[in-house]
């Protein structure tokens, strides 16, 4: 198991927010002790000149994270937020290079913030920046030889940045399970042949929630994909305290487990996840994931 970290993307933010720095400082620790035989490293460079952002965003966008006023009330400016959110997309795209070049494949993650499913090409919003998940796609397909790349969102907030971004691209399957009616509203349909949406209702019994998440991986491994990027937040945690799901900690090793057993190059990357079990939730999938991937090598 690879780990993809900057320390310093918890140097923002404030712990009066359910998207604070301590969501990674503990998740780092206690993954550090738990797991002391798994590898660590820090993203690459961050894109400076902006080419592989403008894949995905606007140039206007990009000059605007530098303007010192809030996105929106989720989404805050911070001093150099423009940086955090370029060195997430610098680990996300590293992650994705790394799951296409290692043989056989081994499992990455990219332990950062701020997220990115929300942001779209225009803008900011939902504690999200630039979308990193989107732009590691798009570097996929175009730089490092995947010709076909399928997103797994499990995120409990649909990932519309990351769909309006990817939505009739050829060569690119967006799949997202998430609550509705919820934050933002978006994820009823299906848009595009591309495009798969399961919205699942608050408080949904675990097996209805567990069911619609295999119908989407299942709708991933048709795809026949190249590569699978999966947004993994763990905001459907049944105690996390922004949402209204039902999953439990070894739900998601059960979501690590499919990913494994796949062999398909994958990486993923943190979204969501706001309970103090998200150190712990984290373990479960990573742990899972990594295990299925031996067995299946």
């Amino acid at each position: 198991m690879l780990i993809i970290h900057d320390s310093r993307c918890a140097n923002y933010g404030s712990s009066m927010r359910p998207e604070q720095p301590a969501r990674v400082t503990r998740s780092v620790a206690h993954l550090r002790q738990a797991h002391p035989g798994w590898r660590w490293e820090e993203p690459g460079a961050a894109d400076g000149d902006g080419a592989i952002l403008l894949t995905a965003h606007a140039a206007a966008h990009l000059k605007r994270l530098a303007q010192p006023r809030d996105f929106d009330a989720d989404t805050p400016f911070f001093p150099e937020i423009g940086d955090h959110a370029r060195r997430s997309v610098a680990a996300a795209v590293g992650a994705a290079r790394h799951a296409l070049s290692s043989r056989p494949s081994e499992p990455v993650f990219s332990l950062m913030r701020p997220p990115g499913h929300h942001a779209t090409a225009e803008r900011a919003m939902g504690f999200c920046y630039l979308n990193q998940i989107a732009i590691a796609t798009l570097v996929a397909q175009a730089k490092l030889g995947a010709r076909r790349v399928a997103v797994w969102d499990f995120d409990a907030h649909h990932g519309n940045g990351t769909e309006a971004i990817l939505l009739g691209r050829e060569g690119i399957l967006f799949t997202s399970v998430h609550q509705h009616p919820a934050y933002p509203g978006t994820g009823t349909q299906d848009h595009a042949p591309n495009v798969r949406n399961w919205p699942v209702p608050p408080r949904s019994p675990r097996l209805r929630h567990m069911n619609a998440l295999r119908e989407s991986f299942d709708a991933v491994l048709a795809f026949a994909p190249d590569l699978i990027l999966v947004s993994a937040g763990f905001d459907a945690y049944a105690r996390d305290p922004i949402t209204s799901m039902t999953l439990e900690s070894d739900d998601f090793a059960t979501l690590g487990s499919w990913l494994g057993q796949a062999r398909r190059p994958a990486a993923a990357v943190l979204e969501g996840g706001y309970h103090d079990d998200l150190p712990l939730l984290i373990d479960a999938f990573l742990t899972a994931w990594d295990k299925a991937s031996k067995v299946s090598a």
